[in-house]
C-alpha cells in the first residue's frame, strides 16, 4: 500500500499506475496524458449546447449581452461543481450567440 507524498491519502490503482484521488498525483504513469485529458474535459464542459441547439425550447430572460449589448438571451442551468455547491447558470445571446456563465 502506497500513500500520496503531497496529501497522504492512499493511492488507487489505475491503468497508468497509482493515482491520488484528491490532488491527482500520479506515480509510475504518464503525467502529460492525464493533464491533457483534464484540459479537454474543461473545454468541453462549456460547450454543452451547440450554437443553435435548443434556442427554440429554452426559456428567455432579459439580460444585457456582454459582447453586443442585446437585451435578450436564452438560459439553462447545470451542476458543474460538487453537489454542495450551487448550479452554474449559462446564458446565450439571442442575437450574436455569445455564451457566458454565472456561478450564482
Amino acid at each position: 500500500m502506497k500513500f500520496c507524498p503531497k496529501c497522504e491519502i492512499r493511492l488507487k490503482k489505475t491503468d497508468s499506475g497509482l493515482k491520488c484521488t484528491k490532488c491527482n498525483y500520479v506515480e509510475g504513469g504518464n503525467i502529460e496524458s492525464t493533464k491533457q485529458i483534464l484540459e479537454e474535459q474543461e473545454v468541453s464542459e462549456f460547450n454543452v449546447l451547440e450554437e443553435n441547439e435548443g434556442s427554440e425550447t429554452l426559456p428567455t430572460i432579459k439580460i444585457d449581452c456582454e459582447k453586443c449589448g442585446h437585451d435578450e438571451a436564452v438560459w439553462w442551468m447545470l451542476q458543474t461543481r460538487s453537489a454542495d455547491e450551487p448550479t452554474t447558470q449559462f446564458y446565450r445571446c439571442s442575437k450574436c450567440n455569445h455564451t457566458w456563465r454565472n456561478y450564482a
